[in-house]
């Protein structure tokens, strides 16, 4: 058994890791099939063999010299409200889907497989679902806004105001709102879209809103991709969205052992993406960067408001 795997057998020249490039099957038949590979995989297990997959933890580029004050600081900003009783959360996008008969990842307990396409082309798909998600770790509550529209500042914040209007009467002494986003896509750390339509959501809701966003290379740290995304995506695991509205039910229907709860709503609008704001406009803002890593933590005010 052993003389059949060791020419099979590659490995790591720096530690005492293993594998064996061959299947089961193949070495049965090395053997003449004198072990079945069933019989094979026990012994390659008492080998301390088993079936790996790559694990994701080789650090690529380099990180950003400010990572761990950010990480620091942010901790400090969470401790504040949590302790003033204002209301935090976390924002994203979550991957796209495609709406109709494709392949979705994982199984499901049924008597015979769902027929879908044998090829995922977007033009065969009825839309492309965008998700964008909203997660609130005190309450351990959900909000996610679909659109078959783009990714867009737009739509980041449409989402928040969507989520305040439901959750408003949850924090009726509220003052503040502190926002954990990524440092790119929709709600980039440098957009000045984000920015601006921020601005109009503290003058609509009277909020003083705090953003502190993640280092480059570090949004898997943000709260809502393994306390929510994974969740919706474990929920449908296995399933056909075919419908939006399929789509939009299996995200209400998301829950966890520890009591997580998820609302949704569809977007039915045109989200443009390239939208500008003048010098003008972003001076306008009233926008305060912090002393600690001023490219990721800023609050923006409430303009005054003018009684005639």
């Amino acid at each position: 058994m052993k003389q059949c795997v060791d020419p099979e057998t590659a490995g790591n020249p720096c530690s005492e890791e293993k594998w064996v490039r061959s299947r089961l099957r193949a070495l049965s038949k090395q053997l003449d099939h004198r072990g079945c590979p069933t019989t094979i995989g026990r012994l390659l297990r008492a080998q301390k063999y088993g079936l790996r997959s790559h694990r994701k933890v080789l650090h690529t580029g380099k990180q950003h010299a400010e990572r761990d004050r950010q990480f620091r600081y942010i901790a400090e900003q969470r401790k504040d409200f949590r302790q003033s009783g204002d209301p935090r959360i976390s924002i994203d996008a979550k991957k796209k889907e495609l709406i109709g008969q494709f392949k979705n990842p994982g199984q499901t307990w049924r008597q015979e497989a769902d027929k879908v396409n044998d090829h995922d082309f977007p033009g065969e798909a009825q839309g492309r679902a965008t998700p964008y998600g909203i997660y609130d770790p005190e309450r351990n509550e959900g909000h996610v806004c679909v659109t078959t529209s783009h990714d867009t500042p737009d739509l980041a914040v449409d989402t928040i105001q969507d989520w305040w209007g439901l959750k408003r009467p949850c924090y009726p002494n509220a003052k503040r709102l502190m926002i954990e986003a990524d440092s790119g896509g929709s709600n980039a750390a440098r957009s000045r879209r984000f920015k601006k339509r921020l601005q109009e959501f503290a003058d609509e809701s009277g909020l003083e809103v705090t953003v502190c966003h993640y280092p480059p290379g570090t949004s898997k740290w943000n709260p809502i991709e393994h306390r929510l995304f994974s969740q919706i995506a474990a929920t449908w695991a296995g399933y056909v969205l075919c419908t939006l509205q399929i789509l939009l039910g299996f995200i209400r229907r998301t829950t966890t052992a520890t009591g997580l709860n998820v609302t949704a709503t569809y977007f039915d609008r045109t989200y443009p993406t390239g939208v500008k704001v003048s010098k003008a406009e972003f001076k306008a803002i009233a926008l305060t960067r912090h002393d600690v890593c001023p490219q990721w933590n800023y609050t923006i005010r409430p303009h005054p408001k003018i009684t005639e």
